[in-house]
């Protein structure tokens, strides 16, 4: 029975079911579905399986947005429900914020909802953030990765002074810091001294997996 839940909630994601997978979650629970199971191998599952698809040209990002809101809708009713003492492995966390300046947000939510699917912690700080309420919020979580994203050129120099507030106060040892959005390229991210870079969320999460693995050939400073 269990089993049957985790296939649905997958194909809930695969179809777009924004309106029918709470409840869907919800019968699972009432009839001994694990949470973690229906996160990770159903709702999860899902959103990979979306973001293969987008990344092959298959989808559109319409449907990413979709595929991705009914994951959180489902999250929102299996995670209150996972044991503290489920034995599941500390996740590591990431740290989402659009840099100030800029408040577009669509590229951020796909990135937390890709990363989220992939097991990580996310703490999504929002749109129009300073460096100082940035590293204030990165330092107060333990994140161990920061990923800011603008979509506007004009906002795009805020990165670079983030990342110099970073060094200055001597905490880039402790987490990694990558960017992201429209008009970042690989060029200005080395240039600025981050970590990293990602054309789309799919890659982004790679980006994380691979900084967070400790392969050197990862960082791009």
């Amino acid at each position: 029975m269990a089993e049957d839940y985790v296939a649905r909630l997958k194909q809930a994601v695969l179809e777009y079911d924004m309106e029918g997978v709470a409840a869907l979650a919800q019968d699972g629970l009432d009839h001994g579905l694990d949470p973690l199971q229906g996160i990770e191998d159903g709702l999860a599952a899902g959103i990979r399986e979306v973001g293969q698809r987008f990344g092959a040209g298959e989808l559109f990002l319409p449907e990413l947005v979709m595929a991705a809101e009914t994951l959180r809708a489902g999250v929102a009713i299996l995670q209150p429900r996972i044991p503290k003492n489920s034995g599941a492995r500390k996740a590591r966390r990431v740290l989402l914020a659009t840099v100030q300046d800029d408040i577009h947000e669509i590229g951020k939510n796909l990135v937390g909802t890709m990363l989220t699917a992939g097991g990580y912690e996310v703490v999504d700080l929002g749109v129009n953030q300073s460096a100082e309420e940035i590293l204030a919020k990165a330092e107060e979580t333990q994140a161990d990765v920061v990923a800011v994203s603008a979509l506007m050129t004009t906002s795009m120099p805020r990165m670079r002074e983030l990342l110099r507030l970073a060094d200055d106060r001597k905490i880039r040892d402790r987490m990694r810091f990558i960017v992201g959005g429209a008009p970042v390229t690989d060029e200005f991210s080395q240039k600025i001294g981050s970590d990293g870079t990602a054309p789309d969320a799919a890659e982004a999460v790679h980006l994380v997996r691979r900084l967070l693995d400790g392969d050197p050939g990862a960082q791009s400073r």
